[in-house]
């Protein structure tokens, strides 16, 4: 397998974050940076850590970006239902544990579906076996938003994509 594009990408990637952390343009803490980032992916080639799980260059970028601005749109809209729960003691809280069916072919999609449904509030992956995905939710309606399964479908189009 080739990795050279993963090794760029992961290079880049560190090159940017650390620019964006430090908030510094020196010459000096630039030339550090670019050193450091080199560092880490050459230890990681070493280590033979670089590949297409752990820095997924293949998926689409403009799919991905358009996953993550919906999946934004649903964690902000849990959020508020969770609140609303939480600060209005009239309003049910139903606590369920499901098994919802991952439709993804890769083990890269079937954590990506389940750190998905993590992030989303009011849900938990607890386990993954397989192609079966263990999830608490605080409420009916919440587990029955999974069941729909438009997320499992938004994965496996981000996924499948070529």
């Amino acid at each position: 397998m080739n990795k050279i594009p993963h090794a760029l990408s992961l290079g880049i990637f560190l090159a940017v974050l650390w620019v964006m952390l430090s908030g510094y343009f020196t010459p000096l803490l630039l030339f550090f940076g670019v050193v450091s980032a080199c560092l880490v992916v050459y230890l990681a080639l070493r280590m033979d850590v670089v590949d297409h799980e752990g820095h997924p260059v293949h998926l689409k970028i403009r799919l991905t970006v358009s996953y993550w601005f919906w999946l934004l749109k649903e964690i902000v809209i849990s959020n508020i239902d969770v609140c609303r729960r939480i600060l209005s003691p009239g309003m049910p809280i139903s606590p369920v544990v499901i098994k919802i069916k991952s439709t993804q072919t890769t083990g890269l999609g079937h954590v990506i579906y389940a750190n998905s449904i993590t992030l989303t509030p009011g849900t938990v992956s607890m386990n993954v076996d397989g192609d079966m995905i263990e999830v608490h939710a605080l409420t009916g309606e919440g587990a029955a938003n999974l069941e729909a399964g438009e997320m499992n479908r938004r994965v496996m189009l981000m996924e499948n994509y070529k």
